[in-house]
């Protein structure tokens, strides 16, 4: 593991990426480059900047996403749902069958509030239908389709 953090702001030909200020940057580079930036932002749209917006966000959120998706256990998971009001024993069975479906990296909370929202009901009745019937799980992630393992 390194301690370098990843650049998130890929170069692209329409837009100029250039080096963070250093001790030997002068006063007149950054805000020449300032004056590039705000150049840039000003002449997009509303639209435009909103798209960018959330294209720099999803870009920022990829290694939190990676690491949380890699870094989860069926313990961590059920803790969550602990904390969420769904007893012990019930978030046993839930982890077991997210897990069996192959969407414990999305996260046993999420996966729990998801099909809260798709049942419209509670967290504790959506637990219970989760361990009563897994295909409630299906098509829960329009990239990710259920896998039985």
């Amino acid at each position: 593991m390194t301690d370098e953090t990843p650049d998130l702001t890929p170069p692209t030909p329409e837009r100029d990426v250039t080096p963070e200020p250093t001790a030997e940057t002068t006063s007149d580079e950054r805000t020449a480059r300032f004056a590039r930036r705000q150049a840039e932002l000003d002449a997009m749209s509303d639209e435009d900047l909103k798209a960018r917006f959330w294209e720099l966000s999803h870009q920022m959120m990829e290694p939190v996403v990676e690491l949380a998706r890699t870094h989860t256990s069926p313990s961590i998971e059920r803790s969550i749902l602990l904390r969420m009001g769904i007893d012990s024993v019930s978030s046993h069975g839930v982890v077991d069958k997210i897990h069996d479906k192959g969407l414990l990296g999305k996260g046993a909370g999420h996966v729990v509030l998801k099909v809260s929202h798709k049942l419209g009901c509670d967290v504790r009745a959506a637990a219970t239908a989760i361990t009563d019937d897994d295909s409630v799980l299906d098509g829960l992630f329009d990239t990710t389709t259920a896998q039985a393992k």
